[in-house]
């Protein structure tokens, strides 16, 4: 059986509240989807997601990924701003250290082995990808990997003119911080437009 999962990067406790608040005030009269929560779809940054087959333990593999790359007790981002991403979507664009690529290569060599790539969506449009892109979702079965890794938060997703109006107004709409902090490691459940929607297992960032 297939399970579509991913690991990700969670804020602090008040930087999950500030990125709720935030897909809140920037939708405006329009409501992004989907609607995250503190407690249900969770504001992440994606290290990687697809669909896995049965011999992967979450459990076992988030301490691997964990203890494979020296990280520290706290990760901290700097915003670079709230871009539209084709299509329809809102992402809140964070810097990209080289700490978030070897975080992101050592999940894939943890977790590559488990990958589903019959389940691999051959038939999607991937027109509107840059060619990394293309070839990351080739290989990987996900959009951002290697030189196409774009940590993001996920603000959400709507009618394509709608989104592009939700980015053009956002600087009016509310003011976004500076930087954002995480501490957490995650291996969760995949929900409507690639939510955390579900958390199997969690740890540390500086765990031993």
């Amino acid at each position: 059986m297939t399970s579509w999962l991913g690991v990700a990067l969670l804020p602090s406790a008040d930087h999950m509240l500030s990125a709720v608040q935030l897909q809140e005030k920037i939708g405006g009269e329009h409501r992004l989807h989907p609607t995250l929560t503190v407690d249900g779809n969770l504001p992440h940054v994606t290290v990687f997601q697809g669909p896995f087959t049965d011999s992967l333990d979450p459990e076992a593999e988030l301490g691997k990924i964990g203890g494979s790359t020296r990280l520290p007790k706290e990760i901290r981002l700097a915003t670079v701003g709230v871009v539209y991403q084709p299509t329809g979507w809102v992402f809140l664009s964070l810097e990209n250290p080289p700490l978030l690529h070897r975080l992101q290569q050592a999940t894939l060599e943890a977790l590559e082995s488990h990958l589903d790539r019959e389940a691999f969506d051959t038939a999607k449009d991937t027109s509107h990808f840059s060619q990394s892109e293309r070839a990351s979702f080739a290989q990987y079965g996900y959009r951002y990997t290697g030189d196409a890794y774009a940590p993001h938060i996920t603000l959400g997703r709507a009618e394509e003119r709608i989104a592009q109006n939700v980015v053009r107004a956002a600087p009016e709409r509310t003011h976004v911080p500076a930087q954002w902090a995480f501490d957490r490691l995650s291996f969760y459940v995949m929900g409507e437009h690639g939510a955390h929607a579900q958390t199997l297992a969690e740890r540390a960032l500086d765990r031993t």
